[in-house]
């Protein structure tokens, strides 16, 4: 069987500025495809630089310059129906989202590129990105002579309003995107913290269940919208949608950065590197994939062997010189977006969210299962909670391996999650009335999986007074006078 030539290109993340962020990635990928015994040949590399650390470009722009660079440079390629894959890192896999659903989603034309391999992408954004527009990064990008790129940042914000469309998009339309016609995607990631990296002013660069920069469950691409809608004092289910099966792999012992642990630039071009091989051997099955079928079966296998990763990686001993050996209980974790609105599409943003455990209490929910909350600073009707899959659902005690102690008991969790809704104003002209979904096991089942995230929209009755608009009638051949300044709201409502 003659070889399959491949053309690589690749895309790196944010506030990169030199080439040397991929590593010797690329003539890994080369060196692999000539050693092993599989006809695949790569060609051409292509390695993608472009601007992130300018405040004013947007990732729509950088999209649309992705577009005209490849017609530019692969035009013999693609003069001649040829396709190339794309291995990303980081806000890579954004900026190729972006390109591929203005360019290609919901479009007969077959896209030109037929691999899209995501290593440790900000697909549903990260934590850290509104951290990143901070006056010490502003400062630290300063002195380096760039500024902290704004525009790229508003999208990796959580919750973000572009990356709340391009993910609705996909959890509803991704069926038909994942095709020989269209792109086959994968999503590899790490969630291993290089505790050298750790900054101690920074919390969230040594968060459990990311890989210090990007979220398993933000990388993911397996996640589910749900609509909720008010009648009267009730919230109700009115929409459940979720995305079909996306190849993910977790890498064992890989972070997000850094020339030790990194999954992109820790790879060394020799084949010798054992350090890599599960990252390339994932890669590699990735862009050997040939039709939906093999996808199919691919992401399969990917999930049963996160399993075994996870628990392999389970717990972690950061050894100690002069103090006491330090523990860290790896367990999975899960993200719930929120976004509030009123009928008319105005968004909510003053409002309180309230989780609710079984009988509808809030005090009924497991201890420690609520890591993390973050509302969306351009869209504050939107907010982001993170939390432990296994507190929330139960688990089995924790046990170090060695030395057989139990770091933590079993835990019991629960089995029904509700909401409740208390938003503001609640009085005046256009007002809104507190509602509830009460707990129950249908929306625990449908938000807690673990590794991903689930987008909920709630949808509010939006409360308008019948007196905002009123007719008075002219009688006889005087004008009435009524000064309407002082008028009551009162109880009646336009239907």
């Amino acid at each position: 069987m003659p070889n399959q030539n491949l053309t690589l290109v690749f895309v790196h993340g944010y506030s990169v500025v030199d080439l040397t962020t991929y590593g010797e990635l690329p003539l890994r990928i080369r060196n692999e495809a000539a050693a092993r015994n599989i006809n695949l040949k790569v060609e051409e590399i292509f390695l993608g630089k472009y601007i992130s650390f300018q405040d004013e470009v947007q990732i729509a722009d950088v999209s649309r310059a992705f577009q005209s660079a490849l017609h530019i440079q692969l035009k013999a390629l693609l003069d001649k129906g040829g396709r190339f894959i794309c291995v990303t890192h980081s806000t890579g896999g954004p900026v190729v989202r972006e390109w591929f659903q203005f360019y290609y989603a919901g479009k007969k034309e077959v896209c030109p590129m037929s691999h899209l391999v995501m290593l440790a992408p900000a697909n549903f954004g990260s934590a850290l990105a509104q951290l990143g527009k901070g006056r010490l990064s502003r400062m630290k990008t300063w002195f380096q002579g760039v500024e902290p790129g704004q525009g790229v940042l508003d999208w990796l914000e959580l919750g973000s309003k572009d990356a709340w469309e391009v993910n609705v998009d996909w959890i509803i339309n991704a069926d038909k995107y994942i095709s020989i016609d269209q792109t086959f995607p994968f999503v590899l990631s790490g969630q291993s913290i290089d505790r050298k990296f750790y900054d101690h002013l920074n919390a969230y660069t040594g968060e459990l269940g990311s890989d210090g920069v990007i979220r398993l469950a933000a990388a993911n691409l397996n996640s589910r919208y749900i609509h909720l809608a008010q009648t009267k004092d009730r919230l109700n289910i009115e929409t459940f949608q979720e995305a079909p099966k996306t190849a993910f792999r977790i890498i064992t012992g890989k972070a997000h950065g850094g020339p030790t642990m990194g999954i992109m630039n820790s790879v060394k071009k020799e084949l010798k590197d054992v350090k890599s091989k599960e990252t390339l051997d994932s890669i590699f099955r990735c862009i050997q994939i040939k039709d939906k079928a093999g996808y199919n079966q691919l992401a399969k296998a990917f999930a049963e062997e996160n399993i075994i990763v996870q628990e392999q990686e389970l717990v972690e001993k950061q050894v100690k010189k002069l103090v006491k050996d330090r523990f860290f209980i790896h367990d999975r974790y899960f993200q719930v977006i929120f976004k509030v609105v009123d009928e008319q599409g105005y968004p909510v943003s003053d409002f309180d969210l309230l989780l609710l455990g079984p009988n509808h209490d809030p005090g009924n929910l497991p201890e420690g299962f609520f890591k993390d909350r973050q509302r969306n600073q351009k869209c504050p009707n939107v907010i982001t909670y993170y939390f432990n899959f296994d507190l929330m659902v139960g688990c089995e005690a924790v046990i170090e391996p060695k030395s057989k102690k139990v770091l933590r008991e079993a835990q019991p969790g629960i089995s029904e999650l509700g909401i409740q809704i208390i938003p503001r104003p609640q009085e005046g002209f256009v007002r809104y009335m507190p509602c509830m979904l009460h707990a129950h096991t249908e929306l625990m089942d449908k938000v807690s999986d673990p590794n991903s995230t689930t987008l909920i929209e709630i949808k509010l009755k939006r409360l308008v007074s019948d007196k905002v608009f009123q007719l008075v009638p002219v009688q006889g051949d005087k004008m009435p006078k009524d000064n309407f300044k002082k008028t009551k709201c009162g109880e009646g409502l336009v239907e």
